[in-house]
């Protein structure tokens, strides 16, 4: 068992954020795995086979013929999600922009192609020529999003509802008033109310929805579950003689090959923690950062043996926090302005910049933009001396 499991859920049972707690949990812990990108450890012939077809739809690039477009970000899941494997991060930032009036009320202006900017148009196709979006002069709200990895969000997916609603009461009693709120979504794949758990905002319950959302607005590609084509720059008339490819351009086909990758897709490999970093550990509970980045779940029963039941360390609660001026500034599904998903931090060390808009270089630079309800934290890491800052992020570097 490693040192890390047990610092981990040793953070869980600290309730004074200035005190290092004392005692520790043993629990069992995920698989291990030899590499990002891998799928998780000892899956049956039948699941690695819809991994490996997952992963090779996941890289193929669309053209027109198959329905990229009319406007998209990219011609393929790959293309943003390659570092440092498929299913990892990139240096591309995308842009997100609204309107707040007069009345703090913000608008998306979905009209005008709101709120995510598609950036690629597929060009002349027959009589048609479709160009990217571009922010438009009304829009007095302007935010960069970056590529979130995919690794180990199987496991995530496997978490019961029912979970993040107590984590989310259970959050309450925390020093700090770190109460998380839980984003309640519709499942566009069932119409039900559901839990919110991916996308910055948490605007996404499943990863089979987030595979769908994400074949739309990425690349243009409509399925069962996302019918509708995003009008270029919100204008629907140009739509018109001007869509090669029939709706839904997939057939559900596609979209259930990418949610296989991304199930099945291992958390990122298991590190040694030194010494340092154990420190480093025990003052990342004792600043409380647990509060938010909660170091441990369990999956629910699940049909999948390695997805069955499993504590895993994500170091995230996947809940809604006010991160005050941290906060990007769209209102998004049920997520507020301020409001941002705390991010997991599992493999932050392979990472090529840091908040949801890259804007801090080094870890340390993010944990100091903290604010809102990540404000007392910050302040401690602040407060702490240039030694044992650099254990703090010792121990982040080695999860």
């Amino acid at each position: 068992m490693r040192m890390t499991a047990i610092i981990c859920v040793l953070s869980l049972c600290a309730c004074n954020s200035e005190e290092v707690p004392n005692g520790a949990v043993v629990v069992q812990e995920a698989g291990a795995t030899t590499a990002l990108g891998d799928p998780l450890p000892g899956l049956s012939a039948d699941l690695l086979a819809r991994f490996e077809a997952g992963k090779e739809e996941f890289e193929t690039a669309e053209d027109p013929a198959d329905g990229l477009g009319p406007v998209f970000n990219n011609v393929s899941c790959v293309a943003c999600h390659l570092s440092p494997a498929a299913g990892g991060s990139s240096v591309l930032v995308e842009t997100r922009f609204g309107r707040v009036g007069s009345d703090g009320v913000f608008d998306p202006l979905a009209n005008l192609g709101g709120s995510l900017i598609q950036s690629q148009g597929f060009g002349t196709v027959g009589s048609c020529t479709i160009v990217g979006e571009t922010v438009p002069a009304i829009a007095n709200v302007v935010a960069g999003r970056r590529t979130t990895p995919l690794f180990g969000l199987g496991l995530v997916d496997a978490v019961s509802d029912d979970t993040f609603e107590i984590l989310a009461l259970a959050e309450r009693l925390l020093p700090d008033s770190l109460g998380g709120k839980v984003a309640h979504v519709t499942n566009a794949d069932t119409g039900q109310p559901a839990v919110g758990k991916f996308g910055w905002k948490a605007g996404v319950p499943t990863l089979h929805v987030f595979s769908g959302d994400a074949y739309l607005n990425e690349m243009g590609i409509t399925s069962p579950s996302f019918p509708n084509e995003n009008c270029p720059q919100g204008d629907c008339s140009k739509l018109v003689n001007c869509d090669p490819k029939p709706d839904p351009e997939d057939d559900g086909t596609d979209v259930g090959k990418f949610a296989d990758f991304m199930t099945l897709l291992a958390p990122p490999p298991h590190k040694s923690l030194s010494l340092r970093g154990a420190a480093g550990a025990i003052l990342f509970a004792a600043m409380n950062c647990v509060g938010c980045h909660t170091p441990a779940l369990v999956t629910a029963p699940n049909a999948i043996p390695q997805l069955d039941q499993v504590t895993f360390f994500p170091f995230s609660d996947f809940l809604l926090h006010d991160m005050g001026s941290l906060g990007d500034g769209i209102a998004q599904g049920a997520a507020g302005r301020r409001e941002m998903r705390t991010a997991p931090l599992w493999g932050v060390s392979a990472e090529p910049f840091f908040l949801h808009d890259g804007r801090a270089a080094t870890l340390s630079d993010a944990i100091l933009a903290h604010d809102g309800q990540g404000r007392a934290a910050r302040d401690r890491f602040a407060r702490l001396s240039l030694g044992n800052r650099a254990l703090v992020i010792q121990f982040l570097n080695e999860i």
